[in-house]
């Protein structure tokens, strides 16, 4: 063989890409994190993906992590299409995935958060739950299973029910990626 028939240009591949980096390739995947997400003291906290009406795309949840909890156990629940407590704050921390698209792609879904919360999430539905115990991360891939239309959100929830008395400040991200309707 010459040198020229063993550079990479030559090669014919063939590889499985896993889809959130396809995903991400589109300029379709984003990130973002809501920091400070403070509950405890006799209130409860949230944060969720929101993809609001009219957007024109499907959410696809590919991954949540729960992190930084270190006063107290926690429990997570996970609601669909549900409307949480308290005041709905934005995160500004949100981001393309794919930093090498110019101009960087912008998500139509919203990332949200509430802290200090009384009550819990009505409407939609209670999906499951986790528990964590204090200084644990709680980390999942979904691999886009949950799909959430315009009007629709993936929410994540905390309460520290074994401890209501203690504080807590969590910080939860997502990975996620969106498709036109068409």
């Amino acid at each position: 063989m010459s040198p020229e028939s063993q550079s990479p240009a030559s090669f014919n591949y063939v590889a499985e890409i896993p889809i959130a980096t396809a995903k991400s390739m589109e300029g379709k995947y984003f990130v973002g994190t809501a920091v400070n997400v403070r509950f405890g003291e006799a209130t409860n906290g949230w944060s969720r993906l929101y993809n609001p009406p009219g957007s024109g795309v499907n959410l696809y949840v590919n991954a949540w992590v729960i992190s930084d909890i270190i006063s107290t156990p926690f429990r997570v629940q996970i609601w669909f299409n549900s409307t949480p407590p308290g005041i709905i704050q934005e995160s500004p921390f949100v981001a393309s995935a794919n930093t090498a698209i110019i101009p960087r792609p912008q998500p139509k879904t919203i990332l949200q958060f509430g802290v200090g919360v009384r009550g819990f999430p009505t409407d939609g539905n209670l999906a499951f739950g986790r528990s964590g115990a204090a200084g644990t991360m709680i980390e999942e891939e979904e691999q886009g299973r949950f799909i959430f239309p315009p009007g629709g959100s993936f929410t994540v929830y905390l309460s520290n029910p074994d401890r209501p008395t203690l504080p807590a400040i969590a910080r939860v991200a997502f990975g996620w990626w969106e498709e036109p309707i068409l």
